[in-house]
């Protein structure tokens, strides 16, 4: 089977630098204590962050997060 090739999420422009950031974190399998530990900012922060990029993407879940983020080569 052929390798798929990255196209980028219509919307991922839309996507402020930290959002960006944090799909990263949700498409390496983070949730948002681990998130916020690793950016230093509270839960509520993060989960902010989340559902930003879920609202903005038109994500129903955290797994169409992590699709659009390996879609979008955001993650490896």
């Amino acid at each position: 089977m052929a390798p798929r090739s990255r196209r980028p999420h219509p919307q991922l422009h839309t996507l402020t630098e930290r959002e960006r950031e944090v799909l990263g974190l949700v498409a390496e399998g983070l949730n948002n204590e681990e998130i916020a530990e690793r950016l230093v900012v509270s839960p509520a922060t993060a989960r902010t962050h989340v559902s930003r990029a879920m609202i903005k993407l038109g994500a129903r879940d955290r797994a169409q997060l992590v699709v659009f983020a390996y879609q979008s080569g955001l993650a490896d």
